[in-house]
């Protein structure tokens, strides 16, 4: 239970207690500024609580926005304050500052008439007041002004003033504007205009059922995978039902972030299973397609693959680019983590009177092909024309779509000024995922090169080259000791690529460059291999190391950093893991001993990966961190 705290008596008539105990909480009048911190006192630490002036008029959405959203520690707008358990202490300092600021009497007639008594300071804006003290405290978390819009919150002075209150409350729909707001402000062509318009009502319809995100995600993955089965049977009329069913899986994919908005239910878990569902889905997907296509005598696995490790190796790129785009005079982390605005560019510059221009911004967002119009692409093609016609258009399009928005993001890169905050360096180097190999090399190189200039570009260079020679040496190096050789010259250049600090306009790159260079390792090398089923476990040893890097930006996404230290070193950094498979092949690929040696890596990965994110998503300390940015996913 939480509770509300009116900080004076309430207004006669007034709907606000009433829109208060709907939204879950337990009403308290406090009469004085005395009786506010007493009833503070009183509430259990580990509850929620609110301060709300008793003057207060708006929607009770406006009071759902700034007391129930639980991402915020605290959150605020005139007239009402809420805090989660962590701000309570602040909460408690900033009613006594308030409290002890104000005039300590005042006086007043008595309720006879004639003689003059003391009363305590009012209390009426102790909200407001508290609000801002909580503002200027350094000690305070930062408090969170939501967006209203056209939606009335407001502290009338006055009768008149309250009269007008009222009647602008009365002016506007309120469901329509929930509603509204639960569709993201920025989102694809297909997902805007052919899932969003039904999707929401859908969202309110298992709102009123109780219904929770985490059902409605739930019932996404489990369509997916119906989806992948259907597609694994490889007939048409599974086909047919496969491209379907994905397209209502994307539907419920919709549907559960609308629903986490318009109730504004956010978890931790949530934030888990939206972060990590929709990659499960779309690669078990990419699987049963492979599955199907076998089955018709085609063997498409390797596309299969190598459509997972271009999605993957694109997500790495935005992840690791907007990581890196924070910056800041003094290279400090501002409040919030927002980039400076010192950091704007010509390119960035150019990109916005291109957003402005009607159509180019939806033909813009339609090029990356995000996750609405690649999943509508997948199911039309799956139903209509065979698996490698769909991975082949699907491929096509991926790599058109990452080379637009790689290029773009290098010139922007290339006329950015600035210094890179302090959160940018540190979440580019555990992008990196570098091992025990790499970091040996990179103290080496760092002690002996500290007081060495280095070049803007080196960093990304010496990857380009490590990655380029490893990928070669996969493709055309005899089978044998050629292969872990080429590897350790890999994890040389690596380490040496992430020995400094990663501020240079392009080391953004690295991380990319690492992902691909280990992915397409591994999906060549199986390729090459004459075992049987090479390919499918190398399609599950990459899926594993994906969620480890998906995990891994999920975490730094939400403000608590990579996963621990000791787990990237116990499943051996990029550069380890390429060592292992290299080895592996130059011993086994000829039989069924690579087929065997991937499945067991691809085996101890996923376990040792899993068990950590597990336990790290369940904590108490997870973040509640949801996607509402728009980026292509």
């Amino acid at each position: 239970m939480s509770t509300a705290i009116l900080t004076g008596p309430p207004v006669a008539g007034a709907p606000l207690e009433g829109g208060l105990r709907s939204l879950g909480f337990d009403v308290r009048v406090a009469e004085d500024a005395a009786g506010v911190e007493a009833a503070l006192a009183a509430v259990p630490a580990g509850e929620r609580v609110a301060l709300v002036d008793p003057r207060f008029v708006g929607h009770t959405h406006s009071l759902r926005l700034a007391l129930t959203d639980p991402r915020f520690p605290a959150a605020a707008i005139p007239g009402a304050l809420a805090v989660r358990p962590a701000a309570r202490a602040a909460l408690a300092r900033a009613v006594s500052a308030v409290s002890a600021a104000a005039p300590s009497a005042r006086t007043a007639p008595s309720a006879a008439g004639g003689a003059a008594r003391t009363a305590a300071p009012e209390p009426a804006g102790l909200p407001d007041r508290a609000a801002a003290a909580l503002e200027e405290d350094d000690r305070a978390p930062a408090v969170h002004r939501p967006e209203l819009g056209v939606l009335v919150a407001a502290v009338p002075a006055d009768d008149a003033e309250r009269a007008e209150a009222e009647r602008a409350v009365a002016a506007v729909d309120e469901e329509r504007v929930r509603l509204r707001s639960a569709v993201k402000s920025r989102d694809g062509f297909f997902t805007t205009f052919f899932v969003s318009p039904y999707s929401r009502y859908l969202a309110r319809w298992c709102a009123r059922r109780g219904l929770t995100p985490n059902q409605v995600t739930t019932a996404s993955l489990l369509t997916a995978l119906v989806a992948a089965a259907c597609a694994a049977t490889g007939t048409r009329g599974g086909f047919v039902a496969a491209g379907v069913l994905l397209i209502a899986s994307f539907v419920l994919d919709c549907a559960d972030g609308q629903l986490a908005r318009y109730a504004l239910k956010y978890s931790t878990l949530g934030a888990w299973l939206d972060a990590t569902f929709d990659r499960a889905k779309e690669y078990a997907y990419y699987a049963g397609l492979a599955l199907g296509a076998a089955r018709g005598g085609d063997d498409v696995w390797a596309l299969a693959l190598g459509a997972m490790v271009l999605q993957t190796c694109r997500h790495v790129v935005d992840f690791s680019f907007n990581e890196a785009d924070h910056y800041g005079r003094d290279g400090g982390l501002e409040r919030g983590g927002e980039p400076a605005a010192g950091s704007t560019d010509p390119a960035a510059a150019l990109s916005g009177r291109l957003d402005r221009v009607g159509w180019t911004v939806w033909a813009r967002r339609m090029i990356v092909l995000p996750i609405g119009e690649r999943w509508a692409l997948i199911a039309v093609l799956t139903a209509l024309t065979t698996p490698r016609t769909t991975f082949t258009v699907l491929l096509t399009g991926c790599a058109f779509a990452a080379c637009y928005t790689t290029a773009g993001r290098v010139l922007r890169s290339l006329t950015r000024r600035g210094v890179r905050t302090d959160r940018a360096v540190r979440a580019l180097a555990e992008l990196a995922d570098s091992g025990p190999l790499a970091e040996g090399v990179a103290r080496a190189a760092a002690s002996r090169t500290r007081a060495a200039r280095p070049s803007a570009f080196a960093a990304p260079a010496l990857a380009l080259l490590g990655s380029a020679g490893l990928v070669a040496a996969a493709l055309w190096a005899p089978v044998g000791p050629w292969l872990p050789a080429a590897a350790l010259g890999y994890a040389v250049l690596s380490g040496l690529a992430v020995a400094r600090p990663p501020v240079g306009a392009l080391d953004w790159l690295v991380p990319p460059l690492f992902r691909a260079a280990e992915y397409t390792t591994v999906l060549v090398l199986a390729a090459r291999s004459d075992a049987a089923g090479a390919l499918p476990a190398a399609f599950g040893l990459v899926a594993a190391v994906a969620y480890h890097h998906y995990d891994t930006v999920y975490r730094i996404r939400g403000g608590t950093g990579a996963p621990p230290h000791r787990l990237v070193r116990a499943i051996g950094g990029h550069e380890g893991r390429a060592v292992a498979v290299t080895a592996a092949a130059a011993l086994w690929a000829a039989g069924q001993g690579f087929t065997i040696a991937l499945t067991a890596l691809a085996g101890a990965l996923a376990l040792t990966v899993l068990t950590e994110s597990v336990r790290f998503w369940v904590s108490s300390h997870a973040p509640a961190v949801h996607d509402e940015t728009g980026e292509p996913a």
